[in-house]
């Protein structure tokens, strides 16, 4: 099948950096292509070239006539007054859309898509609201081939599925720059990575992301060994060198003039294999206590002129405990960022109690990267000098913007010009310079590419204090989270073992909502029936053993360091074990009784 899109050689630099060079991409139909790439290897410059707005500065593109292109670019702006409707009935007219086609496709995508209010502002809508709309406008021209730049930056979780669902039944085909995994795991056909670590400029693989990583994994692998044959056969020529080669006869110069080719092949090798990646530690305090934050039948309102207003919830109770890692999810406007908010003490509660331990330290992660623009990168790094005091260092300002992947040319330079995933990784850096007992991170991964994602997941994961994240990076959630708190979006809350548990129980609430209203069963005396387990009690029910079994070996590891020598005769280490110990206690003592409570509802 010929290619829609053919773009063979094509390289794209600005000033004196080049992005990507000699760089070949071919679209096909039916093609999904997830890109993905470091920050800064060009993936929305790739983009911008296969829709036409920019063209390559080496290299040939040619586009089937009559291509229909549809981009959605990473921020989504509309013009002020445009409304729902006009969006996407401008959108059709722009694509010359043939009037009686119009009624149909608008009801059907702007029905799919949950779009009701055809008259609200769309400069007004919510970040994700505004992403569905810029992928409707998109979807009404009738795309042969779909461009997305980080589409799920401002989904919430339902959009993203939606997205997911959207994609898998399109005929178009699409190209969608990503870092969300289980999206790109869920929605690719292909794969491709723009780096230059390969010869080509890009590594394509027929698949989704884990069948990308194997053969990722193959490639490297063979580029390693080839690398270390290369050094062995550029050792052995630099020595016949020093021994002094005759350079006169014709044998002599031929094998002086492959001795430095392998030397260029091999500097270019080793140009292309050095990789960098942020390095990122959060400081923790050495607070012991175990109770940090209780929420106590705490309302939230919405404060509305001469209404009501809205509940996002009502009556909540929750603990944050020493080392818990809280996965906070919900629909769009169910709460997250208010609920961080009061957790940090920033709003109050309409109701209810919120308490604190004594001197408690929170660093909080906003999702609206607010950064000074004027100042310089430098100055943001290290707004009192040119040092930073880092776990008790100092640590020069060029020293700690080289962890973030930072060049010292680049100190001088405005904030205002870094790109959003540069933006990320200096608020990053200045919370790290913060101790905490707390971190509250309202959406930490958007911009971040994969590898710098992977760091910041080790970085919580050994992060020995207590965490509350929203994030819409479901790959990450399930990996850092031990708890997750579910927001229903409309006054309700509660707590899940792990996202899928969550996923499991939306999908039984919507499935109840939709089934007809039953009378309730009565036994012969006229009470109600015995309670059985629900379906998430049943999954619970079904996976409590292992996780018993789990958290009993945890303790016994627990009860084994408390023995060990080296430990029992330094107090402070001494101290953190007890710890240790009694709260993997109190976990299996907790797992136990509600194995106990499963039971006698069971039976």
């Amino acid at each position: 099948m010929p290619p829609i899109i053919n773009a063979q050689g094509i390289s794209k630099a600005f000033g004196a950096n080049p992005l990507f060079q000699n760089v070949s991409f071919t679209v096909t139909e039916g093609d999904r292509i997830g890109l993905i790439g470091p920050n800064g290897s060009g993936k929305s410059t790739l983009l911008r070239i296969l829709a036409a707005d920019e063209t390559p500065d080496d290299g040939e593109i040619a586009f089937r006539k009559r291509l229909r292109v549809s981009y959605v670019e990473q921020d989504s702006k509309f013009p002020s007054g445009a409304t729902v409707r006009s969006v996407a009935e401008n959108a059709m007219e722009r694509a010359k859309v043939h009037q009686t086609e119009r009624g149909t496709r608008f009801a059907e995508t702007l029905g799919r898509a949950g779009l009701e209010n055809l008259e609200a502002e769309a400069a007004a809508l919510s970040g994700g609201w505004q992403k569905r709309l810029a992928i409707v406008e998109a979807l009404v021209q009738a795309p042969d081939l779909l461009l997305l730049d980080e589409p799920t930056n401002h989904l919430d979780l339902a959009g993203i599925e939606w997205l997911e669902a959207l994609l898998a039944e399109a005929a178009f085909a699409s190209v969608i720059v990503s870092h969300d995994r289980y999206f790109l795991e869920n929605t690719a056909t292909d794969m491709a990575e723009l780096s230059r670590v390969y010869p080509d400029g890009v590594l394509r693989v027929r698949g989704n992301y884990s069948t990308f990583l194997e053969k990722k994994e193959e490639f490297l692998h063979a580029q390693s060994k080839r690398q270390e044959a290369l050094e062995n056969l550029v050792h052995n020529e630099i020595e016949w060198l020093r021994r002094g080669a005759k350079a006169r006869t014709r044998k002599s110069k031929a094998r002086i003039g492959k001795a430095n080719e392998l030397i260029e092949d091999l500097a270019d090798l080793n140009a292309r294999t050095r990789t960098s990646s942020a390095q990122i530690d959060f400081s923790v305090s050495d607070r012991k206590t175990k109770r940090l934050i209780e929420l106590e039948d705490v309302t939230y309102r919405i404060p509305a002129p001469d209404k009501q207003g809205r509940t996002l919830f009502d009556k909540l109770n929750f603990i944050v405990t020493a080392g818990m890692r809280v996965g906070l999810v919900g629909p769009n406007g169910s709460g997250k960022t208010t609920l961080l908010r009061l957790l940090r003490g920033e709003l109050s509660a309409t109701r209810g109690d919120i308490r604190r331990a004594e001197w408690l330290r929170i660093v909080y992660f906003d999702q609206t990267r607010e950064l000074d623009s004027n100042v310089t990168l430098r100055r943001a790094l290290a707004p009192e000098g040119d040092s930073v005091i880092y776990q008790d260092r100092v640590i020069h300002v060029a020293s700690w913007a080289a962890r973030f992947l930072f060049t010292g040319e680049q100190l001088n330079q405005p904030v205002e010009r870094l790109s959003g995933g540069e933006r990320a990784r200096v608020l990053i850096a200045q919370l790290m310079l913060q101790p905490a007992d707390v971190l509250l991170l309202d959406e930490p991964t958007n911009d971040l590419d994969i590898p710098t994602l992977e760091i910041l997941e080790e970085s919580l994961l050994e992060f020995r204090g207590s965490l509350v994240l929203v994030t819409h990076d479901r790959y990450m959630l399930d990996r850092v989270s031990t708890i997750v708190l579910g927001l229903h979006g409309q006054g309700g809350a509660e707590s899940f073992a792990d996202y899928s548990q969550w996923e499991a129980w939306q999908a039984e609430r919507a499935t109840q909502a939709k089934a007809p209203s039953a009378p309730r069963e009565a036994s012969a005396g006229g009470s109600q029936t015995k309670t059985r387990l629900s379906y998430l009690e049943a999954r619970e029910y079904g996976s409590i053993e292992e996780r018993v079994a789990a958290a009993e070996e945890v303790l016994q590891t627990k009860r084994a360091q408390l023995e060990d020598p080296a430990i029992a005769s330094d107090g402070p280490r001494l101290v953190i074990a007890h710890q240790e110990m009694d709260e993997a206690q109190a976990k299996v003592d907790a797992l136990y009784s509600r194995w106990s409570e499963l039971e006698k509802k069971k039976n």
